[in-house]
């Protein structure tokens, strides 16, 4: 399934970018893959290991600071589309688009909508697109993540981690969202909390699709601000992510032994 979308939402804290770069990684060693962070405090290039030197929110800051004749001026959304596509940085196995933090206060409505444009219209020429969304609900509010084939909730064993992911789900289906698919994952869970998570995800309407363990690995490396693509390819985390792909139109499982090794990926 060719420009197969993925988009990954949750409350800030339960590892929606871990999650997205483990996606990312092995997705990459099926197709092609576009990665979008659409947090504009974006820390998705790092957890993939790569530097990335351009953003949307440089494209905002050049348009708002562009003199009152220039072309970038009176051609705001032709200029912004070009520099958008611009902004996409290649890498060898994926490429990489960032929203990135604004130098000042303003709204990113118009550059959301360029999003929206690119997920509609670029994100076609990749087989998978996944997107790292803002923490809560922000992004659907404003409809950024419209025409999604899996919407990927994801919460931490918590009640608080559980409502967001509740009103995730609902918001998705009010506003009418193009959803083909939407998983809850919960992530970061221990054999001893599971039961009463599970509890309150029935108490509260939900069906946890995939869980991801509580793991040393990953919280070390977190800690010590190392790439969450670091992890091993064997760990328990990354079994529940092959989980997880498993469910994404276009994956077709694949052994260890005929997976590609992607390069600066451990």
């Amino acid at each position: 399934m060719k420009g197969a979308t993925i988009a990954v939402s949750g409350k800030g804290g339960v590892g929606k970018t871990s999650l997205s770069a483990l996606l990312i990684r092995r997705l990459s060693q099926i197709g092609s893959v576009l990665a979008i962070d659409a947090d504009p405090d974006s820390n998705l290039p790092q957890a993939l290991g790569v530097r990335v030197e351009k953003s949307i929110g440089d494209v905002r800051e050049s348009i708002i600071n562009a003199p009152a004749r220039s072309k970038e001026a009176t051609s705001k959304e032709v200029f912004a589309r070009l520099a958008l596509y611009e902004a996409i940085e290649e890498f060898s196995r994926f490429d990489v688009a960032v929203m990135g933090r604004p130098e000042g206060s303003g709204c990113y409505c118009f550059l959301n909508n360029i999003i929206r444009q690119l997920i509609d219209f670029r994100a076609k020429s990749y087989d998978f697109t996944v997107i790292d969304c803002h923490a809560g609900l922000e992004h659907l509010s404003r409809r950024t993540t419209r025409g999604v084939d899996v919407l990927i909730a994801v919460t931490e064993p918590t009640k608080n981690g559980v409502l967001t992911a509740r009103r995730i789900v609902e918001l998705s289906r009010e506003l009418s969202i193009d959803v083909g698919t939407i998983l809850v994952v919960a992530n970061k869970v221990s054999p001893e909390v599971r039961p009463s998570l599970d509890k309150i995800a029935r108490e509260n309407g939900l069906e946890i699709d995939v869980y991801l363990p509580f793991e040393e690995e990953m919280a070390r490396l977190s800690i010590l601000g190392e790439p969450a693509v670091n992890l091993r390819g064997d760990s328990p985390v990354s079994v529940g992510v092959e989980m997880i792909c498993d469910k994404i139109p276009g994956v077709y499982p694949i052994s260890s032994s005929e997976a590609k090794t992607a390069e600066g990926f451990k």
